[in-house]
C-alpha cells in the first residue's frame, strides 16, 4: 500500500519519519525509544527530494509522494 509522504511538513521535529506509524516525537512506539528519525528536510533542507535518485519526481506544486514499498509488506 502506498502511503503519503509530505514533501516539506510544516513542523517535521514533530513526528518520527522512521516507519509508517508517524508517532509523536514525545511517544515512539516501534523503536528502543532512543531518539526519533528525522525528516529528509530536516537534514537536507526544502530541496531535499532533488539529490540523487530517489525514483520519484513530484508535480509541480505537490505537497506530498506516495510512497510504495519496494518489497512485499506482510502484516
Amino acid at each position: 500500500m502506498a502511503k503519503k509522504f509530505p514533501l516539506n511538513p510544516p513542523h517535521p521535529e514533530r513526528i518520527c519519519w522512521g516507519c509508517d506509524l508517524y508517532c509523536p516525537a514525545t511517544s515512539l512506539a516501534c523503536g528502543n525509544g532512543a531518539d526519533r528519525t528525522m525528516h529528509p528536510v530536516e537534514t537536507f533542507g526544502e530541496d531535499w527530494y532533488r539529490f540523487g535518485d530517489l525514483g520519484f519526481t513530484p508535480e509541480p506544486g505537490a505537497r506530498n509522494v506516495e510512497l510504495i514499498p519496494l518489497v512485499p509488506v506482510t502484516e
